[in-house]
Parts: structure tokens; C-alpha cells; sequence
């Protein structure tokens, strides 16, 4: 047997608790053959000195919005902007030099950013004229509109009733502020989908290369094919072209949202619903395949439309105002639209970030798992944000995966503590005592709601700090950097239900690896390791181009040093 390609000398945490350590791995034909001395007497096509440089699983991000997150790289990124007059200002120069055809597209914005502000629609439209604006909140909860994109949409009367789930925000006069919630959004958004499939394929390519020199090699889309969240009912040929043409540079794994399932007919009482031909959770292969059926319960503990069981709090104390949010539809309606995918074999993610909609969550999905049995794929709650204590263990006793964004901890953690108050902040983002109660933990972002970078994410993981330095939500929630990179790695694998293929660097498994500066497990601070390179399925999809290790003796004919092996992959996908 002659291999494919040998990394050598190098630091290699496997992830593995039968074998966590190694300084060589073997790869023949996308799979991890052997480690040490399992390699002893095998030859190789290629072989890579690393140079002490170390080596992960390549990191999984098991929550994000890729094409949302492609899309946005080509749209007004008004993130950076700092005071309402700065983002006027980026609107005015786009407009300006009519980059974007048609709608004007801005993605990134966050109130926080803005001293709690909202843009002036006022102001907005002195800007934009009768041209139609989208301002994509980075929370995907809210959007910020002008008047010609509600006049399209028919919602610029003060009559104009609010969206089942979604709220048109309005001053005291009536009008329309220009702000929407929830569903809300969805008015303006029939009016720009569905993308052509090309701007979505062109959109992932983006995406993805952004996601390889990350590390990550590969992710869960939390939403497709509909709702506010889909970008076109064709979704995933989109997905499918992308994989053709060589332009997903990650392995993808699909949540088709609740709203795109219809009823099948002949599965029983009560009626199933799905996909047609019976496609289902699991479907597909070790690249492109179909995960649980993606339904939304509440909304957002930012915008404090998350439902919670005890009334928001402002600056810290009750301001009896009496809000706990709200689901995003009838309780009794979700609960059987819910079951109906799970009887037609769907597994379910279902976001819920109040504790109101943890119950619900673990509710239904224990009474459905209970009917029908177990699914291909583990069900998952989505954010798991707010958790009271008694809630932990029942989650576990479900088999109810979360996935908890760390991400969110250094912008959002002050405004969250806020909305909370001081008797339920600890309840925020648990980490730590979900491992110790069993529960099933994946590391994700949230993307582009949230930073995507994982080693920024895995340091939050371990510091929880926010961005005023105060530590969010209870310190004991804190993950070891050992912890935290399971969360990104064998956590993540177990949670998109591909443990089997992936998350640790074992024989048999995937060769999808992540080559690091330094070890996250020593590092003082992960973010600042470099991402050296990343593999999938042993192929790089990603070199840093800078990175060189000298020509040592014996690494000539046939057996390219390590650098020019990632310079030449990184060049070839370009």
C-alpha cells in the first residue's frame, strides 16, 4: 500500500481518548490510514515535514447561514460603522457609485453599534429616493426598510396589520418606522427572492473559500429553501452546482426550514409532511447531505422577542413593562407541524432561545421521540440561550442536542446581561454544565449574526468575556481550551449526527484536518494561533501563502516540503 500523502513532524491532537496525541498521520484516498507507528514500512506519494506545526480535525461550524453570509460579502457591509451618521454615509456612497443593480442591499447592522439607534427612515429615504433599501439586521430578526420598499410590499398605510409572528414597528402617530420583526421581514423579502441559483453558487464559493482560510472544513446551513431565512426554493440545486463545479470548499449539511415540508399522504395519523419522494434527515452523502428540519419558535434575546418566562429587565432592573417576548406562531399549530415532520422521519432543530421556548422545544420533541422512535440524526435545539437550572438535565434526558454561539458573548454579552437582569444572567449561554449533565455540545456561530472565526469563538469559550471585560453570564460556565476545541470538532460531529466520519483524527475517518501555528491547548490566547492550512478529505482547500519551511535533505524528488504543498494547493484553487 502506498500512500497518498504523510504529515510528519508534527504536533497532532487527535481528539481521539484512545489515542489523543501523535506526531505522524497517513491519508489514502480522502481517509485518515494510520498514526505513528501504525505508518511503519508504508511509503507515500507525498510527504510534508510540518515542522512541530500542529494539527486539529478540521473544524465543524454546526449553525450558520452561508449563503446569507456569501451574499453579504457582496452587499454594503455597514458592520464597521460606529454613530447612525457613519452608516448614512456608507448607503450614500454606494449609492453613489451604483455598485448594486437594482435594491439597495446593506448587511450588518446592529443597534448596538449605534448607542441603541435606529436609522431615520426620514433620513433613509432623502438618501435612497425612490429606490428600494434592505438593511439586514446582523441578529436575521430584524430589517431595516425605507418607504419605497414598503410601499412595494403595500405596508406603508398606518392600517396595514401586523404579520402572524412579526411586528411592522410604528411611531406614535402610526407610520411605519421602517423597522421590522420577525416575520415582519418577510414582506419585503418576497419581493427580492428567490436569488437565481447562480447568485446563489457564486455566493457560497465566497463563502467558503472565506470559511477554509478559518479552518473550517465543514458546516450546517440552519435554514433553506424558505421562511425569512431561505434564499430560493431550489435552494439545494444550488448546493448541488456549487459541489459540481467545484466551488464548495466545504463539506455542507442542509436544514430545509418547516415552512417548505407538505404533507405526504399514506404515513399514518397525523399526516406527515416533507420532502417529496420521502427525502429526509441523513439523505445524501459525506459532502452534501440533508440534517434535521429547521423551525423557529421565538425570536431574539437582543431584540427581546426570545420568550421567556419572566418579563425583560432594563439597565439591570424590572421596568414592569410586562414583555416576555412571544412565539413565532400558535403553540398547539408549531407542536403539529412539528410532528408531522418528524413522523415523515425528519429530525428537528428547533430554535428556541427563551426559556418559554425551551419548553416547548423539549416538550414536543420528547413527546415526539417518545411516539416514533429515534431519528438518523440527533434532534437539536437551537442557541439554548436562556436555560433554567432544571432544564439541563431534562435536555440530557432527551437526547437533545444544543448549540450554544460564543460568538455572541463579546458584542452582545453587556446588552443580554441587561435584558436579563442579575437574577438570570447565569442562566445565559451555558457551556460547562451542559458537558457535565451530558448534554451534546456543538460549537457554531451563527454567521454572519455573529463573528464565524473559531478561534475567536473557542477563546470565548474559555474567557467568556464581553466586550466591556466583564465576564458574561455565570463564570463556572467557563470551557477548559481542551473543551472548548471538542466543542468545534468531536462535539460538532456528534450533534450533525457524523461522528462516525468525522470530528476526531482516528483510522477510517475523514482526512479533514486544520494545521495550526501553535496548540490551542497552550496557547495564552487562541486567537492569536494563525491558520496555517486546511484540508478536506486530504485535498487543501486552503494555504496560507506566507507560511515556508525550508527544503530539508531527503525532501527532494517527490517529497515537497510542507510549504510549497500548501503555496501550490491555495494556487490551484484560486
Amino acid at each position: 500500500m502506498k500512500l497518498d500523502l504523510l504529515l510528519r513532524n508534527a504536533d497532532i491532537i487527535t481528539m481521539d481518548d484512545r489515542r489523543p496525541h501523535a506526531t505522524s498521520l497517513g491519508i489514502w484516498q480522502g481517509r485518515i490510514v494510520g498514526l505513528d507507528d501504525e505508518l511503519d514500512g508504508l511509503d507515500s506519494a507525498e510527504v510534508l515535514d510540518l515542522d512541530g506545526a500542529t494539527v486539529t480535525p478540521g473544524f465543524i461550524d454546526a449553525h450558520c447561514h452561508t449563503t446569507w453570509f456569501g451574499l453579504g460579502l457582496g452587499e454594503v457591509d455597514v458592520s464597521g460603522a460606529r454613530g447612525l451618521d457613519q452608516l448614512y454615509a456608507l448607503l450614500a456612497a454606494d449609492m453613489a457609485v451604483g455598485k448594486q443593480a437594482g435594491w439597495l442591499m446593506a448587511t450588518g447592522f446592529s443597534q448596538t453599534q449605534h448607542g441603541g439607534g435606529f436609522p431615520d427612515i426620514a433620513v433613509l429615504d432623502r438618501i435612497t429616493g425612490d429606490r428600494p433599501l434592505f438593511i439586514r439586521h446582523n441578529s436575521g430578526h430584524m430589517a431595516v426598510v425605507n418607504t419605497a420598499a414598503l410601499r412595494l410590499a403595500g405596508a406603508e398605510s398606518a392600517s396595514f396589520p401586523d404579520p402572524d409572528g412579526g411586528v411592522v414597528v410604528r411611531d406614535a402617530g402610526g407610520l411605519p418606522t421602517g423597522l421590522l420583526q420577525e416575520t415582519a421581514q418577510q414582506l419585503i423579502q418576497d419581493l427580492i427572492l428567490p436569488y437565481s441559483l447562480e447568485a446563489i453558487e457564486n455566493a457560497l464559493d465566497r463563502a467558503t473559500r472565506h470559511y477554509a482560510s478559518e479552518g473550517i472544513t465543514s458546516f450546517t446551513e440552519a435554514g433553506i429553501g424558505g421562511g425569512w431565512i431561505g434564499h430560493s426554493p431550489v435552494e439545494l440545486a444550488a448546493y448541488q452546482r456549487a459541489v459540481a463545479n467545484g466551488r464548495l470548499h466545504a463539506r455542507a449539511q442542509l436544514m430545509p426550514v418547516l415552512d417548505v415540508l407538505r404533507p405526504l399522504d399514506g404515513h399514518g395519523d397525523p399526516a406527515a409532511a416533507g420532502l417529496d419522494l420521502g427525502m429526509a434527515s441523513g439523505f445524501g452523502n459525506e459532502y452534501l447531505s440533508l440534517g434535521p428540519a429547521k423551525v423557529f419558535l421565538d425570536g431574539s434575546l437582543l431584540g427581546e422577542t426570545a420568550a421567556v418566562s419572566e418579563e425583560y429587565c432594563s439597565h439591570g432592573h424590572t421596568d414592569n413593562t410586562g414583555n416576555t417576548g412571544y412565539f413565532q406562531g400558535d403553540p398547539d399549530a408549531l407542536r403539529n407541524r412539528i410532528e408531522a415532520a418528524y413522523a415523515a422521519g425528519w429530525s428537528i432543530a428547533a430554535h428556541a432561545i427563551g426559556d418559554r421556548a425551551v419548553d416547548l422545544a423539549i416538550g414536543i420533541i420528547a413527546d415526539c421521540a417518545g411516539k416514533y422512535g429515534p431519528r438518523a440524526l440527533p434532534n437539536r435545539i437551537e442557541h439554548a440561550s436562556v436555560t433554567r437550572p432544571d432544564q439541563v438535565q431534562r435536555l440530557a434526558d432527551a437526547g437533545i442536542a444544543v448549540t450554544p454561539q460564543a460568538s455572541f458573548f463579546a458584542e452582545g454579552g453587556d446588552g443580554m446581561t441587561a435584558s436579563l437582569g442579575p437574577d438570570r444572567h447565569g442562566w445565559a449561554y451555558r457551556a460547562a454544565s451542559f458537558l457535565a449533565a451530558g448534554v451534546t455540545l456543538a460549537g457554531s456561530s451563527d454567521r454572519p449574526v455573529a463573528d464565524g472565526n473559531v478561534l475567536r469563538g473557542m477563546q470565548a469559550f474559555v474567557d467568556r468575556r464581553t466586550s466591556s471585560g466583564s465576564v458574561f453570564g455565570n463564570p463556572d460556565e467557563r470551557l477548559s481550551p481542551r473543551q472548548a476545541l471538542a466543542a468545534y470538532t468531536a462535539g460538532a460531529a456528534a450533534a450533525t449526527g457524523t461522528a462516525h466520519a468525522k470530528g476526531t483524527l482516528t483510522p477510517g475517518k475523514l482526512a479533514d484536518f486544520t494545521v495550526l501555528s501553535g496548540s490551542p491547548l497552550t496557547a495564552p490566547d487562541i486567537t492569536a494561533l494563525r491558520v496555517l492550512a486546511t484540508a478536506v478529505g486530504g485535498t487543501f482547500t486552503y494555504g496560507e501563502s506566507s507560511f515556508r519551511s525550508p527544503v530539508r535533505a531527503g525532501q527532494a524528488a517527490g517529497r515537497p516540503s510542507f510549504g510549497t504543498r500548501f503555496f501550490s494547493s491555495a494556487t490551484n484553487r484560486s
